[in-house]
């Protein structure tokens, strides 16, 4: 899959069936209309593409009424959206950066500049909800009436929906934000998860616990930026992490802001492996996903070391016992298959 910021680059696909969204999670809804695209670009022997934005555009809209609280809670960082595209099959995605510039752009000159001019568009696919342009006054008849002006044929998606629910972006924040992994899981189609590389940081796990029952080492943690200040998800969880051995790793995850350490306000996804196989170095600069499988708690602030070490010592006891079930689980349902 070729990533491009903007389309005036050389190697962009001349002509392209598209869709146009912010995939945020990328979820099952998601995921139907990029196999619907495929469909109709194997048909047209066209290339798929996907224009999406950074900064979503109701985060743009948010910070210029400087009302950051409207922005919405990010499922997913653009490393794991590009990620998830490119295993949907996606040949080609167009990142546009949402400014002032493009929040002012008429809708008829949002067809021309940038889905005829810009992207060749032959097809483009757009979901029930679609809207586009200035003061967003663009929408699917717009869209439809262009494409018989211009020669591009133009489609549309209606919701698609699981065991009655309509999927979307939001109701996976609603899952997420709530701690129901599960109900994330089957709106995602996999579990929820956030990758990234190992970062270095204040090194403080390796005093915390070291005179706590299996933590002779403390409990030393790896560390994930999540690079948006909102997660969908926050608080303590049983994980597993995959990419740093043969097989994955159970752990318990903080995902938030840390509130008992410091007050940057950083948002940060620390992992203590419950039996660390990573050696000193623990895996710095290796990309990892972090599979966050069931909410243990809410994150909380506490008087003092002492009282966060016991704080974890009980989350990763609690950890053990779920990961030990969901290992269990998942044994019987691979026998039951077979």
């Amino acid at each position: 899959m070729r990533v491009f910021r903007g389309f005036h680059h050389r190697g962009i696909a001349p002509a392209c069936a598209l869709t146009i969204g912010n995939f945020d999670g990328v979820h099952r809804g998601h995921q139907a209309m990029l196999a619907l695209l495929q469909s109709e670009a194997r048909h047209r022997g066209l290339p798929t593409c996907v224009l999406t934005f950074e900064p979503h555009p109701r985060d743009f809209f948010a910070a210029k009424a400087g009302k950051p609280e409207l922005a919405p809670a990010r499922i997913a960082n653009l490393r794991d959206k590009l990620g998830e595209l490119e295993r949907c099959g996606v040949d080609q995605v167009v990142i546009l950066r949402f400014d002032e510039a493009l929040a002012s752009l008429p809708a008829q000159d949002f067809i021309r500049q940038v889905l005829v001019d810009g992207l060749g568009a032959r097809y483009v696919l757009v979901g029930d909800d679609f809207r586009f342009g200035a003061k967003r006054q663009g929408d699917y008849a717009t869209l439809d009436a262009a494409g018989q002006a211009r020669g591009f044929d133009v489609a549309r998606m209606m919701s698609y929906e699981v065991h009655g629910l309509r999927v979307s972006s939001s109701a996976v924040r609603e899952a997420l934000a709530a701690g129901d992994m599960a109900a994330a899981a089957a709106l995602l189609g996999r579990p929820y998860a956030i990758s990234g590389h190992i970062t270095h940081g204040r090194k403080l796990g390796r005093q915390l616990g070291e005179s706590a029952p299996g933590a002779a080492d403390g409990f030393r943690t790896l560390n994930l930026r999540f690079a948006h200040e909102k997660p969908a998800a926050h608080g303590i969880f049983a994980v597993l992490v995959h990419g740093l051995a043969p097989e994955p790793l159970p752990g318990v995850a903080s995902l938030g802001n840390r509130p008992t350490v410091e007050d940057a306000g950083r948002v940060l996804l620390e992992v203590h492996c419950l039996d660390w196989p990573l050696g000193a170095e623990g895996g710095y600069g290796k990309l990892a996903r972090v599979e966050l499988l069931h909410k243990l708690r809410d994150e909380a602030k506490y008087d003092g070391l002492e009282a966060l070490t016991a704080a974890i010592a009980a989350d990763t006891a609690a950890a053990r016992a779920f990961l030990a079930t969901h290992a269990a689980q998942r044994r019987q349902t691979t026998r039951d298959r077979i």
